[in-house]
């Protein structure tokens, strides 16, 4: 795509976001990394469905703006992108939103680390209070008493791991009502992460490590 679609797609994304409750007011943020080097990234105090493209800043990887309208800069938490960027050289995209199911697990200080649905291994979420320790092994983060960020080799795989964190939390929400989820087995959890590369999934996932001294 050449950087104008690049603009609309990400244009598109914001308005999705909006259109599904995952932010209010001037909520969320959304970069893309472009082939130069720089960033994309949404500006700071403007609701996701305003955003057009000439909106949107071009930054550096400290976070300068390089290209923008008069007045308009990224958002603070420009930095837990390019954080992301830094850490993950596979990372395209990084999208952060308040999707309110798993937005309340992040406000109970609950992790979405289950595995009771073959999208719970594709997109598991953590609840890490700093996101770096997080990156090497999950694409799908949780942000304690904040809300969720997820990352993606290009922004419509970043948007898409939103959406199912949110499906996730609803039906974990429904199970947990309905007197508690049941877990994938242990077998059928390494079959699904060895079965990512053949349907070209990309991005990290921690495999079966729920228990920090290795039990199941």
């Amino acid at each position: 795509m050449n950087e104008q679609e690049i603009k609309e797609q990400l244009c598109d994304v914001c308005h999705k976001m909006w259109q599904l409750g995952w932010v209010a007011a001037n909520d969320g943020n959304v970069s893309v990394k472009l082939e130069d080097g720089t960033f994309f990234a949404t500006p700071t105090g403007m609701s996701k469905s305003f955003i057009t493209p000439d909106k949107l800043v071009r930054i550096n990887d400290k976070g300068e703006v390089l290209e923008g309208a008069a007045g308009l800069r990224p958002s603070s938490e420009i930095k837990m992108h390019l954080c992301c960027y830094r850490e993950r050289p596979d990372v395209g995209a990084v999208l952060h939103a308040h999707p309110p199911v798993a937005t309340g697990y992040a406000v109970a200080n609950k992790a979405l680390d289950e595995y009771t649905m073959i999208e719970s291994v594709i997109a598991i979420g953590s609840v890490p209070v700093a996101i770096k320790p997080y990156l090497q092994e999950h694409d799908v983060m949780l942000l304690q008493n904040h809300g969720a960020l997820t990352v993606g080799a290009d922004l419509i795989t970043a948007y898409y791991r939103m959406e199912t964190l949110e499906l996730f939390a609803k039906i974990s929400l429904n199970a947990h009502l309905l007197g508690g989820a049941q877990e994938i087995s242990r077998e059928n959890i390494d079959r699904l992460c060895s079965m990512r590369a053949q349907y070209g999934v990309t991005g990290k996932h921690p495999g079966y490590k729920k228990y920090p001294n290795g039990q199941n």
